[in-house]
Parts: structure tokens; C-alpha cells; sequence
């Protein structure tokens, strides 16, 4: 999966009025997992938001504020209420795992020490580690929401570092992320993922445009080249590959594990079978005759046929040449 981004419909820690703007734009753009707080929003509103999000396929996440323990009860009788996916967030695992048990909920609550609205991390690196080896231990806790940058004296990789060894399950990494460096540094300290809220709110991610599709541009961009997942493809023209000599010794590209070969062929083949896998013949320039045993077909300029494995069959180049783009694995017979 890799590196995950959850967007947060949040400033400052508490839901934006226009969350529902923000959301729109942000699935246009294909974000995948998308949070917002219990705090900022009436519930009702926050059901839309939720509804929204899990109509388009999207992982939904509610992430608590509570400092009460009267409130995070609250918080996560409204997850249950609201429907989120995930819970995020909070400091009173044992309030709150029998309220969540029997739901579908994942449960990520905050380790170590948490003050302060907005929140602040507190305690040293040993001391946060230890208290995510106990809540991680804990059944009913999937993951732990790590706020890591909102740590003011840690060195941060290493406190990420240290929580995932200790947790043994996935860390959410939450609050002030802002550029590619520091999700570099997420990445490289293993966590499964983290948030941004208020930087791509307020066009504070380094990118083309401050609005939020351009900022979200910009994060998932970011995120897909650590993950590996850009392409490293560009177009390629058929013609060009038949007048160069060394296209044809070499596959032009593989889909799904499958080679993609040109060929240019002339006279007729023997009689054969492939064995092990089908092949896809598609005419680039000329005409193919491909006989079977009980029929032939005469393959025109742009257009294909599929020739089952196991199926004899013997190639005949209708004209002087012909240029075949040919999806399989072993040469063509």
C-alpha cells in the first residue's frame, strides 16, 4: 500500500466551516483517506461529510480533540453515530475501547502525554515509546495517532522511529506536516502515514497554486514518488520502433509480467502452439493471415486477434511484410 495521506478538513484542530467544499475538490483529485475532527461541526454535518466520503470509496477518519474524559466518550459515541472508519486520536483507551467494541471502528489513540488545544506531545522519547508498546498491546487498538511534530523537544525521526518499534502495528503520524521533507522523513521512519490539514488549507505546501486541488496535487504527487508509484513510461511510436533495428531485439515494455514485442514478419511460418500462454497479435502495417485448424483469418491494419494457448496455428504475411505488435511472453512462431 505505502505511504498513506489522510487529508484533514481541519484548522487549527477543529473541522472547517466549508469542509464540504474541501472535500469535493479533494476527491476530484483521488485522495483516498479523509479525516476531519469532532470538534468545529454539528454532527449532522459531519454525517454528511462521512456519507460523502464513503460514497466515493474513500476510508473515512474521525480524529478526537477531547481533553475530558466525558468528552472522548462523547467523541466516540459520534464515531459509532457518524459512521467513520477509523478513530483517531484520544488519550483514554479504556474509556473508550468498550464504547467502540463490536463496531467495524479502527482504533488509533494518541501515545504518551497530550496537553493543550491545539495539542501538544509531551514526555521524552522513552517515555512516548513506552506508552505506545502498552497501548498497542492493548486488544481493540489497531495503530497509533503519533503526534510526532507536535513534540517540542524530540529529535522527530527518531521518536517516529522508536514508536514504530515499540507499537509494532501502524503509525499514523499527525500535525504540523507542511513539505516534502518532512513526509520524506515519515517515510524513512516507517510510519504506515500521516495527515495534513491546515498547510494545504491555507496553501502553505510548497507547489503551483495555493488553492487546495493544487496543494493536494502537489502532497499526493509527492507521496506516489516516495511510494514508487510514478511512472517511469512515456509514449512511443510504432513506427519509429520498426525503423530501429535494436527496438525489435528487445521488448518494448511488459504489462503485468507480459512481454511487448514488435515483429516483423514475412512468408509463411510453420505449423505451431504456444503451450504455456495466450498471445494477442495486432497489426501495425500490412495484412496477416493466421490459419487454424479449421479456419483462417485474414488480420487487417488495426486490428487484433487473441490466439489461445494450446491452439495450432500457422502465420502467413499477406503482403511483402507485415509489422505485428505481438503481447507474449516467448517468441513468436
Amino acid at each position: 500500500m505505502g505511504l498513506r495521506f489522510i487529508f484533514m478538513l481541519t484548522r487549527d484542530d477543529r473541522t472547517v466551516p466549508d469542509a464540504m467544499d474541501n472535500l469535493e475538490a479533494a476527491l476530484s483529485m483521488g485522495v483516498r483517506h479523509i479525516g476531519f475532527k469532532d470538534v468545529g461541526l454539528p454532527v449532522r454535518e459531519l454525517k454528511s461529510l462521512n456519507a460523502a466520503i464513503k460514497a466515493k470509496g474513500a476510508t473515512s477518519y474521525l480524529e478526537v480533540v477531547s481533553l475530558d474524559p466525558r468528552s472522548e466518550i462523547a467523541s466516540a459515541r459520534a464515531a459509532i453515530e457518524i459512521g467513520v472508519d477509523v478513530l483517531l486520536g484520544g488519550t483514554r483507551a479504556d474509556a473508550v475501547l468498550p464504547v467502540i467494541e463490536g463496531s467495524d471502528i479502527a482504533y488509533f489513540p494518541f501515545p504518551g502525554r497530550i496537553i493543550g488545544h491545539p495539542s501538544v506531545l509531551e514526555g521524552s522519547i522513552d517515555d512516548i515509546a513506552a506508552s505506545a508498546r502498552s497501548l498497542a498491546s492493548r486488544e481493540g487498538v489497531d495503530g497509533l495517532d503519533l503526534l510526532a511534530y507536535r513534540s517540542p523537544d524530540a529529535d522527530v525521526p527518531a521518536l517516529i522511529r522508536a514508536v514504530v518499534a515499540a507499537a509494532g502495528k501502524p503509525v499514523i503520524v499527525a500535525g504540523s506536516i507542511a513539505d516534502r521533507e518532512r513526509i520524506a522523513a515519515v517515510h524513512e521512519a516507517g510510519a504506515a502515514g500521516f495527515t495534513i490539514g491546515t498547510a494545504a488549507l491555507d496553501g502553505q505546501y510548497p507547489s503551483a497554486g495555493a488553492d487546495v486541488q493544487a496543494q493536494l496535487g502537489a502532497i499526493v504527487r509527492d507521496v506516489a514518488a516516495l511510494n514508487g508509484h510514478l511512472s517511469r513510461f512515456g509514449k512511443q511510436s510504432l513506427n519509429a520502433a520498426f525503423q530501429s533495428a535494436s527496438m525489435t531485439d528487445s521488448p518494448l515494455g511488459h504489462l503485468n509480467g507480459t512481454p511487448i514485442r514488435i515483429e516483423t514478419i514475412e512468408g509463411t511460418r510453420d505449423w505451431a502452439f504456444h503451450a504455456r500462454e495466450d498471445f494477442l497479435f495486432m497489426v501495425h502495417q500490412g495484412r496477416l493471415l493466421i490459419r487454424f485448424r479449421d479456419r483462417e483469418e485474414a488480420i487487417e491494419s488495426g486490428e487484433f486477434i487473441v490466439i489461445p494457448r494450446g491452439v495450432d496455428h500457422s502465420i502467413v504475411a499477406l503482403t511483402p511484410t507485415c509489422q505485428v505488435l505481438v503481447f507474449g511472453r516467448h517468441p513468436v512462431n
